[in-house]
């Protein structure tokens, strides 16, 4: 291929315009990336390249391009003959070296502890020892510190030095052992795994196809050896299935071969190896045998042989595929598109300045605090429930007041159809630190910031799991992650989004998502066993023969090679983990990590969140408490329901509009009964709703704002007047008092408290029980404050209870079960479960829980069917003892049928066939699973 030098190419101007220029152009295919050929996402990149612009797959081909027109060498694209991935590029640039640019890393390479990390799509993975051969070949590098390829997920994470190696040196090493490195992006990743899906599917046809005609054919031969069969109709069989068995061996073997290349490439060995020199041999002895009409042909072994493999991978392929699709249609898709207003850089400098300064304040009070807090791991995990410092807040609110004072200066000058605004809609991902932005009601907040409006509704319950409102006031710290729930209100942003409180758990989810199962590391210590004995076998094998007889060396090589192939070995596992998965989605439980099923095996404690988890997390009307006026006696006022429905109808009016989870309550409560009209209704932020019905002024929220305790500095309410609101009594978690104003005395009235409570989930009880049957310990971990959660935990027989803990507290909790020795399932929902659904060693969420808190999880509980947890656990013991049974199937067969078949008694057509059967006994067996 020619390059034009740089010097030359850029002192010479072309108009690409002119079609003369580019008339021998090669140009992909529709929607595909005109750098590499690959699909195309949308929306696509674009970069300008021979005068037009062009679509990109990634920004990665994207920076490519620009700098390979920057560097003049636009000639490149001229004068390529196709376009696919690994075409080779001007010797002055590559492809990989892109990815060492600071804007392309910041995208997918993040700090943690001093080193860098990266996430990683890697295609081309087979078995458990393409695994082990990418982390050994890359803990050979100097400044890799840890190296994990998750086989279930097509992904690795690394972890290492930049000062002594760039990311390009490393996707470089990975492509030179034939697998293809990507930065993990998850539209990209699912169209890697569709296509080679796709891929697998076509070359399995063709293996079914060609395996069929060959088996046909070699009847006709066994039986042509008894009866006589003239030669050239034997010669004229062999040949045709030479025909049939040639686009199998050729075309549906080649990944066999290539990955068993790429181990002897480097210098290391993997199943394919001794599976692509059995095929081989097999495949040219027969060849010779069809050439020169002297000896056996094994066409018909050599395309069931290649046939049973692809099947097995296609079935954990697929399987693979159907996870994938399953997590990441759960995935948070963070908002693409946000209303930036202006800019404030100044200001939020100020604000961070000062938070550094107040840290720094508090790391010198004590040593052992500072150490305690970077020796665990929940430290790293940011805290919800922390307030600002007081000297912040001054300065945010300060700062809060004259971005409005300045803004309605601004207004006040401009002319009533003008906009001093600059508004504009702007990526998500380049928001800066200073930028004003306006979020709007029901959107997502998508990075940490400052409140400049005088007040917002926001909900915190994607990150927290609890359903409460919370009322924030001008200059108060936003939560990324949070839901705006009233009317848009402007913020200044201080912290990018992926430097948020909602970034930094999704980076701990990763983490947690790329930890190898437990499944994989004995695949990779079994396979590397395996298949090197399987090899020095062979050899001796054939060099026993050879000494004896020459002419049986090959083949009882062969033989050896085929019956002991590690076919049964590899399908142990992934059968059993498919089926048992595919039965228990049949139960509402979806596993999403490769370690599920063997870690459910083994728990001895299970922790629970409270609120959405052994509770539906909807708050319910579950009393009404009427007050007696002083006015009435006992038995004019104890009434009745009639009195009891008229202030529930009441209530439910002043909440009409609210989006509050108690108002919800309210409502449904009262959707038979007819709600008075209101007038004037004010809603007081923190306080609750006031509003005029039938001249008569209600309140209903909490006691202090009901009965007007705040303002009433005479203390004109009487200690007869005042209520007591015990939700221990009445088994609530919250409560609100509704009250009246007198018309005389101004004096405001409690009429009634509402009593609410969460609803325990109707299948919690007999799971619980079922759980304490098979003597496993369940614990309560919960952000509810209320007494309440523990008399819950109390009554349904839970061995522990903990209430009001913080996402760290949660965590603490965890490791110090796991400190004693405890293998713990943890059960959660809310982004602020995703922590300790990580540190947990197997965990699940409910779905309808928190996105985030779902994929992070190992598994998924569908439409609430907590009881399903049982089933897994009863599901997961028996899938323990199938992947038991099956590895010692395939172990004894290897082991039984290996002597037999070096003394030369095992045909290699037989081993084929003994080799299938074993293959079809570790299938059959695991489908006993789907009885479970």
């Amino acid at each position: 291929m020619s390059s034009i030098p740089s010097s030359v190419s850029s002192s010479t101007n072309y108009s690409y315009e002119d079609a003369s220029i580019t008339e021998g152009l090669v140009l992909p295919l529709g929607d595909h990336c005109f750098h590499c050929g690959d699909p195309v996402p949308q929306p696509p990149f674009h970069a300008d390249i021979l005068g037009q612009s062009r679509e990109m797959c990634c920004m990665g081909c994207q920076l490519a391009a620009q700098s390979i027109v920057e560097a003049g060498l636009e000639q490149y694209y001229l004068d390529r003959s196709e376009i696919n991935r690994t075409a080779s590029l001007p010797t002055q640039l590559t492809r990989l070296e892109v990815y060492d640019h600071d804007e392309i890393k910041s995208q997918f390479v993040y700090a943690q502890d001093g080193m860098s990390v990266a996430e990683l799509s890697v295609n081309n993975l087979r078995c458990a020892a393409c695994t082990w051969l990418i982390e050994s070949r890359l803990d050979e590098l100097e400044g890799i510190g840890k190296c994990q390829v998750n086989l279930t997920n097509q992904r690795m994470r690394v972890i290492w030095n930049e000062d002594k190696l760039p990311i390009s040196r490393i996707l470089a090493v990975i492509n030179e052992i034939g697998y293809e490195a990507k930065p993990y992006r998850q539209d990209t990743h699912e169209a890697m795994l569709a296509r080679h899906n796709n891929q697998m599917l076509l070359r399995l046809g063709i293996a079914a196809l060609g395996s069929m005609q060959a088996m046909m054919y070699a009847v006709a031969l066994y039986f042509g050896e008894y009866s006589d069969m003239l030669i050239f109709q034997r010669d004229f069989l062999r040949w045709v299935s030479l025909f049939v068995s040639t686009p199998v061996f050729f075309y549906a073997g080649i990944p066999f071969f290539t990955s068993a290349w790429s181990a002897v490439r480097a210098r290391q060995v993997n199943m394919d190896v001794p599976v692509s020199l059995a095929l081989i041999i097999t495949f040219f002895a027969s060849l010779y045998a069809t050439i020169t009409g002297q000896g056996e042909t094994y066409y018909d072994s050599v395309s069931m042989f290649i046939f049973f493999l692809l099947a097995g991978r296609y079935i954990e392929h697929n399987a693979r595929l159907k996870a994938a699709t399953m997590a990441n249609d759960l995935v948070v898709v963070e908002p693409v598109l946000v209303q930036k207003i202006a800019e404030e850089k100044a200001a939020a400098e100020r604000i961070l300045q000062q938070l550094k300064e107040n840290e720094s304040l508090q790391d010198d009070t004590t040593e052992d605090e500072a150490q305690k807090r970077s020796g665990t791991t929940a430290e790293v995990m940011p805290d919800f429930m922390q307030r600002i410092d007081i000297n912040v807040h001054q300065l945010t609110s300060r700062i809060a007041q004259d971005w409005q004072q300045s803004r309605n200066q601004q207004n006040a000058l401009s002319q009533p159809e003008g906009d001093t605004e600059s508004k504009q809609m702007v990526t998500a991902h380049s928001l800066q630190v200073g930028d004003i932005i306006l979020v709007e009601a029901g959107s997502e907040i998508i990075s940490d910031g400052i409140l400049l409006s005088l007040t917002a509704t926001v909900s915190q319950s994607l990150l927290t799991g609890e359903g409460d409102l919370i009322i924030k006031s001008q200059g108060d710290y936003i939560v990324g992650g949070s839901q705006n729930d009233s009317q848009p209100f402007e913020m200044l942003v201080t912290a990018l989004p992926k430097d948020s409180q909602i970034g930094l758990i999704d980076r701990l989810m990763n983490r947690a998502m790329s930890e190898k199962p437990k499944l994989a590391q004995q695949a990779d210590k079994l396979a590397r066993w395996f298949v090197a004995r399987i090899l020095v076998l062979s050899v001796l094998v054939f060099v026993g023969w050879y000494i004896v007889d020459p002419s049986q060396a090959i083949w009882a090589t062969v033989a050896v090679l085929v019956a002991t192939c590690p076919c049964a070995l590899s399908l142990a596992t992934p059968i059993a983990l498919t089926v048992s998965t595919n039965r228990l989605a049949s139960y509402g439980f979806l596993t999403t990590r490769g370690h599920t099923l063997q870690t459910l095996a083994e728990i001895t404690h299970v922790a629970f969140d409270k609120t959405g988890t052994l509770t539906y997390g909807k708050p319910n009307l579950l009393n009404i408490e009427l007050i007696k006026p002083k006015s009435q006696t006992e038995s004019d006022y104890l009434s009745s329901t009639a009195q009891k429905d008229t202030l529930l109808a009441i209530a439910a009016a002043l909440e009409v509009g609210s989006r509050h989870p108690i108002a919800h309550a309210l409502l449904t409560s009262a959707y038979q009964l007819h709600l008075p009209s209101t007038q004037a209704a004010q809603h007081y932020p923190a306080g609750g709703v006031e509003a005029t019905i039938d001249g008569v002024v209600y309140r209903i929220g909490h006691k202090d704002f009901a009965l007007d305790k705040a303002s009433d500095s005479t203390n004109n309410i009487s200690a007869s007047d005042d209520i007591t609101i015990d939700l221990l009594a009445q088994r609530a978690s919250s409560a609100v008092v509704l009250s009246c104003q007198n018309i005389d005395s101004r004096k405001w009235q409690a009429l009634a408290c509402f009593y609410f409570n969460d609803k325990v989930r109707d299948s919690a009880q007999s799971m619980l029980n079922t759980l304490k049957g098979l003597g496993i310990e369940s614990v309560m971990l919960t952000g509810d404050p209320s007494p309440q959660a523990l008399v819950m935990a109390d009554n349904l027989g839970m061995q522990a209870a903990y209430n009001g803990l913080s996402p760290t507290d949660k965590v603490n909790h965890i490791q110090k079960l796991q400190a004693n020795g405890a293998v713990v399932l943890m059960v959660g929902d809310g982004i602020n479960d995703a922590p300790v659904l990580a540190a947990a060693d197997v965990s699940t969420s409910i779905a309808g829980a928190a996105d985030l808190a779902q994929v992070s999880s190992d598994s998924i509980i569908l439409n609430g069917q907590i009881e399903a947890i049982t089933a897994a656990k009863r599901i997961s013991d028996k899938t323990e003892r199938i992947i038991k049974q099956n590895f010692r199937w395939a172990l004894a067969y290897n082991s039984i049928v290996l002597i037999p078949a070096a003394l030369g008694y095992v045909p290699p057509w037989l081993a084929a066939i003994g080799m299938s059967l074993s293959s079809l006994f570790v299938v059959l067996n695991a489908l006993r699973l789907k009885r479970a």
